[in-house]
Parts: structure tokens; sequence; C-alpha cells
């Protein structure tokens, strides 16, 4: 890689640091370019050269947040032979990421709304949605012509439950309900 490419990438990763950060401290509609340009030192042309606009530059924190949870997820289940077991575990994973506030705000809150629901979910589909639902079909809990359907149920129970346990008061009693529904809903056995 030539010094020029290097440094673009460095400029690219270092914009994307800054942002993940606003737009989970501040949310996507009170975070703007100005403050990113503020903080970064770049100029609206250098930014524009990486990134079209605010919309794509959320994309690009999007893409990358999601893809540090598909490692962290990846993580959690590679020793698991059994796809149900692996299944449970990669949930509960996701559930205790989702308290994350940067996960909570930029992937569950704002992603949905800024990207709309269908290119949220098509990007959901290359990474976490896309796991869950390959392992939902390895189980044999379902059959097969319904993983697609069961798969987009369990993701909105597990969302809404990472929801709850991120937002509640008592988070750890929280997620110990959460896991015991998860536990019991995604069990082997009828």
């Amino acid at each position: 890689m030539n010094l020029k490419a290097e440094r673009g990438a460095a400029t690219r990763e270092r914009v994307l640091a800054i942002a993940t950060r606003l737009f989970a401290t501040q949310g996507y509609d009170d975070t703007s370019i100005e403050t990113v340009l503020q903080e970064s030192g770049l100029s609206r042309g250098a930014l524009y050269h990486h990134y079209a606009g605010k919309d794509a530059l959320f994309e690009a924190v999007l893409e990358a947040t999601e893809a540090a949870i598909g490692d962290k997820l990846l993580r959690a289940v590679r020793h698991i032979g059994d796809p149900a077991a692996a299944l449970r575990a990669g949930v509960l994973t996701w559930i205790e990421l989702a308290g994350d506030p940067v996960i909570r705000q930029i992937v569950l809150i704002d992603a949905p709304a800024v990207l709309g629901w269908e290119r949220w979910r098509a990007l959901e589909e290359r990474h976490s949605f896309g796991m869950l639902k390959a392992t939902l079909g390895r189980t044999g809990l379902v059959p097969e012509r319904f993983v697609d359907l069961h798969a987009h149920m369990l993701l909105a129970a597990v969302n809404e439950s990472a929801l709850l346990v991120a937002r509640g008061g008592d988070q750890r009693a929280a997620l110990e309900a959460v896991e015991d529904f998860l536990r019991r809903l995604l069990r082997a056995d009828p």
C-alpha cells in the first residue's frame, strides 16, 4: 500500500472513531457534520472525499459497528458444536452487547430511522441477522420453510428484550429475567 492510501485509510479510521462517538452520545439527529469536521480537523472537501455526506458517514459507522458485533458473536459461539446451544449463546451475547450505549443508539435506535427499514434490514442480513437466520436453520428447531419467518420474530423479541435490559433500572435483574425467558423460548426440546 502506498503512503497516500495509508494516509487515506488512517483518516477514514479516525473519522469513523470520532463519528461513532458522536453518533453514540448525541444521536444521529444531534450530530452535525460541522462537529465532525471540527473534531477531526478535516476540511469539508476532505471529509466528503471519504464520505458523501452525513448519511454515508452514519452507514459506515453502522457497518463498522455491525462488523464488531459479528466478531464478538462469533467468538462467543465458535467452540459450541450444537447449533441450538450456539443459537442460545449467540442470542444471550447479543442481549448483553445491546446494553452498550454505542450499540444501542447506533444499531437499535438510529439505524432503522436513518436508513429506513428495508435498507437497515439488508445491512442486518449481511451481519448479525444473517448469522441468526443461518444458525436457526442449522438447529432443526423449525421447518426450513419457516426459518426466515421465525428468524424475524426471534430478532424482534431479542431486540426488544435488549432494549428493555438496556433501559431498565436494575439491568442485572432485567438481564436475568430476559435470559431465563430466552432459554425457555430457545430450548431444543418441545
